[in-house]
């Protein structure tokens, strides 16, 4: 696959415990993006944070561990493609929020053993 220099880089904010049919929903959104051809997915999960829906700071410390820390989904691909998955999960997010924003893509490449 190749990408073209001007990409875009889009970020779901969601919670690590928001579900879609009984899995994590940052697993579906990853599933959903390979399956409709974006270049990749990662996940990131955030040690702290809060929320339009909570002012409670979820945080990973011991002594208060949380069980909805922030989880953030970066996907990068060209504009169109990106504005289209948003159509498509946009209904399954109760919760968080998405932005979009332009990406310079240096390279995108595969190791080839």
């Amino acid at each position: 696959m190749h990408l073209p220099e001007e990409g875009s880089l889009l970020r779901i904010f969601i919670g690590e415990s928001d579900r879609h049919d009984g899995k994590p929903l940052y697993e579906w959104i990853v599933l959903q993006a390979r399956e409709q051809g974006l270049a990749g997915a990662t996940v990131l999960r955030g040690i702290m944070g809060f929320g339009a829906s909570t002012r409670v700071i979820h945080t990973f410390k011991i002594e208060r561990l949380s069980e909805d820390l922030p989880i953030i989904v970066e996907i990068v691909d060209v504009k169109e493609k990106l504005e289209a998955f948003i159509d498509l999960i946009d209904p399954h997010i109760k919760a968080g929020m998405v932005t979009l924003e332009k990406a310079e893509i240096k390279f995108y490449r595969a190791d080839k053993h």
